[in-house]
């Protein structure tokens, strides 16, 4: 467009010089029109922005051209080249008023698409921290479910070794039992075995029934069996007769199921009397058989 108003111009003055002999008549209004001319033309805004403003004043402008080349009066030479100057001049001020127009809606539009990125980033932003929140609550959820389910075992685990405690007690309590450092220790009196010998009488196999009975309910612990006489005969016969009868003992719980490394065995012979052997009450009470019954997963002491 610019490149076609500007030849127009061209030639129209190329033709007003051909039909004159003479070079044709000009003024300082319109060489000033002129160079309005081809500055506007060399605006890129002026093409894009106001064409139709730019092709009157090029009209103008070949008007002022032709009066000049037909040599008419400078004064009209003069109006006709003020005039094209004005439609210049309005060319350019409009071309101008509307690329500001233009940068102004290109600006908006950038600040409504970085409004827009700012709002989906914020808005991406807040559903991630829902979603962390959530997997947060989540997993908060989950640790509160685990921590129940493991206060609910721990609860019954508590329960049941109270029971178990409670079971054992009461088994301890129809065995006679006493509690002493070592473990519990029960007591098979002379009585439970045959006269100066090792085997039990039914009364002695039913104290290691029910001894047995405990142990299998409390697979963690062990026995120690302890075969102790009185000072009557030689000591090697006590000795001989006290390991028999913790043997016998032994024997009678292993064949009642009970594993042989859960049963350990002593004879002391004639040694630690818990009486005096100056009367036959005394000696009864020497003659006896003592099951030391092992703590929860500990090892039986020594006797001291």
């Amino acid at each position: 467009m610019n490149a076609k108003f500007f030849k127009m111009a061209v030639l129209a003055g190329a033709v007003s010089l051909a039909a004159c002999s003479s070079l044709p008549t000009t003024t300082p209004t319109l060489d000033q029109a002129r160079g309005d001319f081809i500055a506007a033309n060399n605006n890129p805004q002026v093409s894009t922005y106001a064409p139709l403003e730019f092709k009157l004043a090029s009209d103008a402008l070949e008007q002022a051209n032709a009066a000049a080349a037909h040599r008419d009066s400078l004064d009209k030479i003069d109006q006709l080249a003020y005039l094209a100057k004005q439609k210049i001049a309005t060319a350019q001020q409009v071309a101008s008023q509307k690329a500001a127009e233009a940068d102004i809606a290109n600006s908006g539009r950038a600040r409504d698409r970085l409004q827009l990125e700012a709002r989906t980033n914020e808005a991406n932003r807040a559903i991630k921290e829902a979603d962390r929140a959530k997997m947060d609550a989540q997993a908060a959820q989950a640790a509160a479910n685990d921590a129940q389910r493991q206060a609910a075992g721990a609860e019954a685990q508590t329960r049941e070794a109270q029971a178990r405690a409670a079971q054992l007690e009461a088994q301890m309590a129809d065995l006679q039992a006493k509690k002493t450092e070592r473990g519990m220790i029960i007591t098979i009196g002379d009585v439970l075995f045959g006269t100066d010998q090792a085997r039990l009488t039914p009364d002695g196999m039913n104290t290691v029934r029910k001894l047995a009975d405990v142990l299998t309910q409390n697979p963690g612990r062990t026995v120690l069996i302890e075969g102790f006489t009185d000072s009557t005969g030689s000591a090697a016969h006590n000795q001989d007769l006290s390991e028999r009868r913790a043997g016998s003992v032994a024997a009678a719980l292993t064949g009642m199921g009970i594993a042989r490394e859960r049963v350990a065995t002593r004879g002391y012979g004639q040694a630690y009397p818990v009486a005096g052997n100056d009367s036959a009450a005394n000696r009864q009470l020497n003659r006896r058989v003592e099951i030391v019954l092992s703590n929860e997963g500990a090892a039986i002491p020594p006797r001291r």
